[in-house]
């Protein structure tokens, strides 16, 4: 049988992040999908506290030297690849010395969010997507994973519609308790608009005087999965599931937290995208 593939996008990731449920659950996820017949492609951002000396990153040459349009401003993106420990997976890093250059992640020393989220939002969403298109690589699913990834689903759908890598695409967007997924809604639709994305495109991500990343990423995914409480909740009250498969993830009887995500993630697999 063909293997399915599946980009797999990310905010975070062990043993390149560490300290947070998210950077955990998300670390053991890409040797299990490899191991059950799925063949991979890893992109996360390449922040400040990646220690590349330990982890072995490289420039990817031929995938570097691009400019990503944010807001009118030109922001080079380079591209570095290591291999995850104890198998062959690699890892694609997204850098930017602007947006990713820090000693913090999402939020300053002061535990701030940093005034430029919106901005490095936009910039890891399309340089994914445009890191794809230089793959020449077409997924069958497009897993998503945090806030961080949330504009992801509305570039492939609207942005790049016409791109034939995505044609038959399935998005899944994975949900998780946090507190960044909320954010100024003048700065987040003026940054987010790239390419041919018009404001009425971005109305899915406004709540209530500001802007929401799962609500807008909930919008344009086909599938959702659902880790923790809170967005259990504002799922349900957005009733996502009424326009959507939804998946709530947690640990099963028999102690196994993957089987029900696989078995969701194979469905998908065998449903055309029209």
């Amino acid at each position: 049988m063909e293997k399915k593939r599946l980009l797999f996008v990310t905010q975070e990731m062990e043993p390149y992040t560490e300290g947070n449920f998210i950077s955990y659950l998300v670390g053991q996820l890409p040797k299990i999908l490899n191991d059950n017949g799925f063949e991979l492609r890893i992109l996360m951002p390449r922040y400040g506290t990646v220690n590349e000396r330990r982890h072995r990153l490289h420039e990817v040459v031929r995938l570097s030297g691009m400019n990503i349009i944010v807001d009118d401003d030109d922001y080079p993106l380079i591209i570095k690849v290591a291999s995850m420990p104890g198998s062959r997976l690699q890892v694609y890093f997204l850098d930017n010395e602007d947006f990713f250059r820090r000693k913090y992640v999402f939020d300053d020393e002061n535990g701030q969010p940093f005034e430029d989220n919106p901005d490095r939002m936009a910039f890891f969403c399309k340089g994914a997507v445009e890191t794809v298109k230089k793959f020449g690589w077409a997924p069958d699913i497009v897993f998503c994973h945090g806030w961080l990834t949330g504009l992801v689903p509305l570039y492939i759908r609207k942005a790049y519609q016409m791109e034939p890598l995505f044609a038959h695409s399935n998005i899944v967007f994975c949900a998780y308790d946090t507190p960044y997924e909320r954010m100024e809604a003048e700065r987040f639709m003026q940054k987010a608009a790239i390419n041919n994305i018009q404001a009425n495109h971005l109305m899915p991500y406004r709540l209530d005087g500001s802007v929401s990343a799962h609500k807008g990423a909930y919008h344009y995914a086909d599938a959702v999965v659902l880790v923790g409480q809170s967005v259990q909740a504002e799922a349900e009250q957005w009733r996502v599931a009424a326009e959507k498969p939804v998946l709530t993830w947690h640990q099963e009887e028999n102690g196994n937290m993957f089987d029900g995500l696989l078995t969701f993630l194979r469905q998908l697999s065998a449903v055309e995208v029209s």
